[in-house]
C-alpha cells in the first residue's frame, strides 16, 4: 500500500481530484506539475517547464501536455482531459482511471474494458528531461498506443494563442521528432524506447480554461499547438518509455535511464520522508551557480527565502556544499549590503532590510552544524559591512539610532517580509522600527562578537561590544507593554503599533534575545492565543479589525489578506523553538502535535509537501504556492528541535546527500 494514493472513487470526482496537484523538479532547474488525473488547472501547468535564460530569463512551458489513448478493433479511447470554454470537459479520460500511487514514483493505473494500463512519471535529477513509462499489465485483444503532444512555447505567466507565426516543420530523429514553436527557442526532442509510425498533422486546439487562473483573476484561456501525433502496437506485459528534452537521447537507454533515476529518489512512504523528499526539489544548479527556488510553481529566487530554507533543506541533511554554494551565489549578488530581494541578472530588486539580517541568522546554523572554525575568517568581511552599513546609513533610510536600534523604510516601499503591495501602496508599510528587524539585528550583533572574541579581532568588538550591551534595554522600553505582556509590532515616531502579529516571535527564538524569561513566556503565550492555528501562525490577530479570514479572490484581494490573518507554516518553525526554550522538556508533547498535524496535508494541494499558506479561519484552506521552501525547510527543522530536546543524537551525516526528488 502507497504512503499516498487515491482510488477511483477520488480520482473520478472532479471537486476532489482537481485541487491536488503533483510537483517534480529537478537540480537543473526544470519542473512538471500538473493535477493527480491530468487534467492542467493553471497556466503554470506542463510536463516540461524549463528555464530560457537567452530569452527571458523566465521559466517556460514547452511540452504543456500529451495525450495518450488505447486503440482497439480500430475503437479510440482517449485517456486525457481536457477544460474546455463553457466548463465543457473532453475528453473525459479520468473516468478509465483506477488509482493513482506516489511511491515509489507517481504512478496511474488506467482500465479500458480488459486492458489495463499503467503510466510512471519521473524527471531526470539533472538535465532537462521527462520520462514517462508506460505498462500493459493485461489486455483481451491486440493493442496500440496513440500519443498526442500538445505544445506551448511561451513564458509561465503568460498564456499561448493561436498564429500563423509558428514553426510547423519537424525534423526526424531516432525514435521520433524534434520540434519547435518559435525561433529562438531551443528543439524539444520526442522519442519513445521502440519506432513508432508518426503522423504529421499540425494544428491548433483552441479554449484550453485554466480554472485556477480565471479564480485569481487572470487570463485563463489558451490556444495549444500540436504538430502531430504517433502510434505503436504494446504487447501484454510490454513497456514503452517516452521522454520529452532538450537534447535528443538514445532510445535504447531510456529503460536503463529511467530504471537508475528511480533507484536515486527518497520514498515517500512516510511523513518525514515527504518532507526529505519535498526539500530536494527546491535546490537547483545552473552552471557555477547554487540557487534556492522560493515555491513552485511560480516563484523564483528570494533571498530572504533562501537564508531562511537552507538550514532546513541542507545542513539537516548533511549536504553542507550545496549550503556553502548558495550562500556563496548571494554573497557574490550583493550591492552594498543588500542582498538580491526578488528576480535575477538585470532584472534584480535590493529592497529588503531583513534578508542581511536573516544570513547571519542561517551562519549561525551553518557554525551549529558544520563546527566550521573559519567563518569569520571567510565570512566576516562581509558581515562587517554589513553592520556597519546599516549603522552609518543604506538604502531605504536604514541607519541605527543613538539607542542602538535599527530604522528602516521609505514611503511606498516595504522593507520588511510583509511585503505586499496594492495600487503601488504597500498594505503593511511598517515604517520605523520593526520588531524582528530588531530581534534580528541584536542577534547578527552579539554572533559577530561571538565570531570576533573566538578570532581576537579586538577592534571591532571595541567598535561594537557597547553597542550590544545597550540594545535590550532599548529593545524593551520599545516595543514591551507591560499591560498587555506582548511586543509592539514597530514604532515609528510615536506611534506605536499594538497590532498583535507573528513578528514578535522571533525576539524569543533567535539565538540571542534581548527579553527576559517573564517577557519571553508573555510573548509566547499572546502568539499561542492568538495567532497559533494547526497550520502555522495567523499574520495578524482575529481581534483585529483588519484581519482577512481568507486568502481569496483576485490579486489585490488576495495581496490585502497576504499578511493580515493568512496562515504561514514557516513562522511554526520559529515558534517551536522559542516554545522548546522556555518549556523545556515539558513542551515536547505540544511541539511534537504541531509536527504531526502536518501529515495529514501530505495527500492535499501539493501532494507530499507543504503549501505557501492557508486561510486565517477554519478549516485553513491551504493557498498560494502548493509546494513553498520554507515552509518544507522549516518543519524539517522542528523534527530536528523535537529530537534534540528528548536528547535524540542528531541525524545529521557529514557527507553530502545524494538523494533526488522525484
Amino acid at each position: 500500500m502507497s504512503y499516498i494514493e487515491f482510488d477511483k472513487d477520488q480520482l473520478v470526482n472532479l471537486e476532489y481530484s482537481l485541487t491536488r496537484e503533483l510537483l517534480r523538479s529537478n537540480r537543473a532547474g526544470s519542473y512538471s506539475s500538473t493535477t493527480i488525473i491530468g487534467c492542467n488547472t493553471r497556466k503554470y501547468h506542463g510536463l516540461l517547464i524549463t528555464p530560457q535564460p537567452q530569452l527571458d530569463g523566465g521559466m517556460h512551458v514547452l511540452l504543456s501536455n500529451l495525450d495518450e489513448s488505447v486503440i482497439q478493433q480500430n475503437t479510440e479511447f482517449n485517456l486525457a482531459i481536457h477544460r474546455y470554454k463553457g466548463g465543457i470537459y473532453n475528453p473525459k479520460g479520468h473516468k478509465y482511471i483506477t488509482d493513482f500511487k506516489s511511491d515509489p514514483i507517481p504512478t496511474i493505473t488506467y482500465r479500458v474494458g480488459g486492458v489495463i494500463l499503467t503510466k510512471e512519471m519521473l524527471f531526470v535529477s539533472n538535465s532537462d528531461q521527462i520520462i514517462i513509462k508506460y505498462t500493459l499489465v493485461a489486455a483481451n485483444s491486440p493493442t496500440s498506443l496513440r500519443f498526442r503532444p500538445f505544445l506551448a512555447y511561451r513564458n509561465i505567466h503568460s498564456l499561448s494563442k493561436a498564429n500563423n507565426d509558428v514553426e510547423r516543420k519537424y525534423d526526424p530523429i531516432s525514435n521520433g521528432i524534434k520540434v519547435r514553436m518559435y525561433q529562438g527557442y531551443p528543439y524539444l526532442h520526442l522519442q519513445f524506447s521502440k519506432d513508432p509510425e508518426y503522423i504529421h498533422v499540425p494544428d491548433w486546439y483552441y479554449n484550453f480554461t485554466y480554472t485556477r487562473e480565471r479564480a485569481r483573476g487572470y487570463d485563463y484561456v489558451e490556444d495549444l499547438f500540436t504538430p502531430g501525433f504517433f502510434e505503436m502496437p504494446i504487447s501484454v506485459g510490454e513497456s514503452i518509455y517516452f521522454v520529452a528534452g532538450l537534447e535528443p537521447e538514445n532510445p535504447a537507454s531510456l529503460a536503463k535511464l529511467f530504471n537508475a533515476e528511480s533507484k536515486r529518489r527518497i520514498p515517500r512512504d512516510s511523513f518525514e520522508h515527504c518532507l526529505q523528499n519535498a526539500a530536494q526539489q527546491f535546490l537547483v544548479k545552473r552552471g557555477k551557480r547554487d540557487e534556492v527556488i522560493a515555491g513552485f510553481p511560480w516563484f523564483g529566487r528570494v533571498a530572504r527565502d533562501s537564508f531562511i530554507s537552507l538550514p532546513g533543506l541542507t545542513l539537516l541533511q548533511g549536504d553542507f556544499k550545496t549550503f556553502k554554494g548558495v550562500f556563496d551565489t548571494l554573497v557574490s549578488e550583493m550591492k552594498g549590503p543588500l542582498f538580491p530581494n526578488f528576480g535575477s541578472g538585470l532584472k534584480v530588486e535590493y529592497n529588503a532590510v531583513d534578508s542581511s539580517l536573516w544570513m547571519f541568522w542561517a551562519l549561525q546554523q551553518y557554525a551549529m552544524f558544520s563546527g566550521d572554525k573559519n567563518i569569520w575568517k571567510q565570512y566576516g568581511p562581509t558581515m562587517k559591512m554589513i553592520l556597519t552599513s546599516f549603522r552609518q546609513g543604506a538604502s531605504f533610510n536604514i541607519h541605527m539610532l543613538e539607542n542602538g536600534l535599527l530604522y528602516a523604510g521609505i514611503p511606498g516601499v516595504a522593507v520588511t517580509w510583509m511585503d505586499a503591495v496594492v495600487d503601488g501602496k504597500p498594505v503593511t508599510p511598517r515604517i520605523g522600527m520593526a520588531v524582528e528587524v530588531n530581534a534580528l539585528w541584536y542577534n547578527a550583533i552579539r554572533f559577530s562578537l561571538e565570531l570576533a572574541e573566538e578570532a581576537k579581532d579586538k577592534q571591532f568588538i571595541l567598535d561594537w561590544k557597547d553597542i550590544a550591551a545597550k540594545i535590550p534595554a532599548s529593545f524593551v522600553s520599545t516595543f514591551w507593554f507591560e499591560d498587555k505582556k506582548y511586543l509592539a509590532d514597530f514604532v515609528h515616531g510615536d506611534q506605536q503599533s499594538r497590532s498583535v502579529r507573528p513578528n514578535q516571535i522571533f525576539a524569543v527564538s533567535l539565538p540571542y534575545s534581548p527579553l527576559d524569561d517573564d517577557q519571553r513566556k508573555g510573548v509566547i503565550d499572546r502568539v499561542q492565543s492568538e495567532l497559533l492555528t494547526p497550520r502555522g501562525l495567523r499574520t495578524l490577530s482575529p481581534k483585529n479589525p483588519l484581519y482577512k479570514p481568507e486568502y481569496t479572490g483576485n490579486q489585490a484581494e488576495r495581496d490585502m489578506a497576504y499578511h493580515q490573518g493568512s496562515v504561514f507554516p514557516w513562522l511554526l518553525g520559529h515558534f517551536a523553538e522559542a516554545y522548546l526554550k522556555i518549556y523545556e522538556k515539558s513542551g515536547i508533547s505540544f511541539v511534537e502535535k504541531i509536527y504531526n498535524n502536518f501529515e495529514e496535508v501530505m495527500p492535499e494541494h501539493g501532494i507530499g509537501t507543504i503549501s505557501e499558506l492557508y486561510d486565517g479561519d477554519p478549516p485553513h484552506r491551504p493557498s498560494g504556492a502548493i509546494s513553498q521552501a520554507w515552509s518544507v525547510a522549516e518543519l524539517l527543522r522542528i523534527r530536528h528541535l523535537i529530537d534534540q530536546a528528548k536528547g535524540i543524537k542528531s541525524k545529521v551525516k557529514k557527507e553530502r546527500n545524494t538523494k533526488s526528488p522525484k
